[in-house]
């Protein structure tokens, strides 16, 4: 009677070892997949980056930059006749010197002239009923 239990408390312990192994290479399969997938992501990821280098190379080139020049800023050296002295320029034009209206005195002389008579300006109004 002994031995069959023994026996069976063996089996169970190997389906037990079983499960357990099939678990943990599982779990190791799931893991190489996601590492695989991630190894794959950078190397994309670096052959971008090589791309885009290899194009930024390639536009920054001052060769190219100066044919760009050349063919779209048609610059040319400015002529002496465009070239002005301070002395012969015309004067500023005058602008008349008056009162300026400013806005802020305006709103604050309207709320002024709101406020109770013998109320001190800046003051707070006090509510009715309150108490100091």
């Amino acid at each position: 009677m002994i031995m069959r239990l023994v026996h069976v408390v063996v089996v169970a312990a190997l389906v037990v070892a079983a499960i357990d192994v099939y678990t943990i290479k599982f779990e190791s399969t799931v893991r190489a997949e996601h590492v695989a997938k991630l190894a794959a992501e950078i190397k994309r990821e670096r052959d971008t980056i090589a791309a885009l280098r290899a194009e930024w190379a390639l536009l920054d080139n001052p060769a190219r930059i100066q044919a760009l020049v050349q063919r779209h800023l048609a610059l040319k050296m400015p002529d002496p006749t465009q070239i002005e002295h301070l002395a012969r320029l015309p004067e500023r034009p005058i602008v008349p010197v008056g009162p300026q209206s400013d806005a802020i005195a305006t709103i604050i002389d309207a709320l002024e002239a709101e406020l109770p008579a013998g109320a001190a300006p800046g003051a707070a109004p006090i509510a009715a009923g309150a108490t100091r």
